[in-house]
């Protein structure tokens, strides 16, 4: 972006900072109310809604900037909040969301800006809280909550149970959050919804089964009185680097790989093999199923898995 030479500096560093979205009352205090005008009629700028403005023409928004509308279009003190702002502190998934939420003070009313927003961005949501302790705040661009608040109200408001379960899993198997800093937030939201089920969740990951197949792995060995695997069960391949096995019951030397759709991929799936036929080398016991049929398959699923348990010694 270019501007002229007489525009202030400050200028410059709040459009890199904001991504190219501020408001009117931001631009005229840089800028006099003329300046801004004719950058909005020589079509420089676009007027986004009122009072809200993007230093570049018209064109598609990125996702910072959709991220920028939904906050400053809050309103003073809003935060980014939820899947969004789990995105933006680094989440990765193929989850969609159709409207960005944002938290405001509960003594907050709602800005008019937010019911004349354009079509082409999503829509915004405006959550009100009594508090947002600075444990659950993280300042970047914008100003969002914590991973782990975000998490814990991207599972609140998922659709589905199961949507909630795969997003706290990923973020914790992708390192973004420990099991333990969402715990701390349940413990300061106790009217959370969906507590008990993140809380279940939570405490399988910190058991060791991050992926959500592997966690309904874990609930299936409970329900059909089957013992409960080990855990990860870390192991170094042929080429000196530690792997993670899914599922490993060490007394029994079983070893369950839970297949996701990356292992259809050719390279992974060639991969798989060689390992697998390491693990037998070794002398283990290897079963492996896919996601789908832990989940959906569950009865053929435990059968396989007692009577190899059994094969290899185990006694109910």
């Amino acid at each position: 972006m270019r501007l002229p030479k007489d525009d202030a500096p400050e200028l410059e560093w709040l459009l890199f900072t904001q991504s190219g979205i501020l408001t009117w009352a931001q631009a005229t205090a840089e800028l006099t109310p003329s300046k801004v005008r004719h950058l909005l009629a020589s079509g420089r700028w676009q007027r986004v809604c009122r009072g809200l403005l993007r230093a570049a023409p018209d064109g598609p928004f990125s996702q910072d900037q959709q991220w920028w509308v939904a906050v400053l279009a809050a309103g003073e003190g809003a935060v980014l909040a939820g899947l969004a702002a789990a995105r933006a502190g680094g989440l990765r998934g193929s989850w969609r969301y159709e409207v960005v939420d944002v938290l405001v003070s509960h003594q907050r009313r709602a800005a008019d800006l937010l019911h004349r927003l354009p079509l082409g961005l999503p829509a915004v949501r405006v959550r009100r809280v009594r508090q947002l302790p600075e444990a659950d705040r993280q300042r970047g661009r914008p100003d969002r909550t914590s991973m782990a608040r975000s998490l814990v109200d991207a599972a609140q408001w998922a659709r589905t149970d199961d949507e909630a379960q795969e997003i706290l899993a990923a973020g914790c198997q992708q390192r973004r959050v420990t099991p333990a800093e969402i715990g701390a937030v349940l413990d300061r939201l106790p009217r959370a919804r969906r507590r008990g089920l993140i809380r279940e969740t939570v405490r399988d990951v910190a058991g060791g089964a991050e992926a959500l197949s592997e966690i309904d792995l874990v609930r299936l060995c409970r329900r059909h009185g089957l013992p409960a695997p080990d855990g990860q069960e870390r192991r170094r391949d042929a080429d000196g680097r530690q792997r993670y096995l899914d599922a490993y019951w060490r007394r029994w030397r079983l070893h369950v790989e839970v297949d996701g759709a990356h292992h259809m991929d050719v390279r992974h799936w060639a991969a798989d093999l060689r390992r697998q036929n390491r693990i037998w080398i070794e002398g283990d016991r290897i079963l492996r199923f896919t996601a789908f049929d832990v989940r959906r398959r569950p009865e053929e699923v435990a059968a396989q898995l007692r009577a190899a348990l059994l094969a290899a010694g185990w006694r109910p």
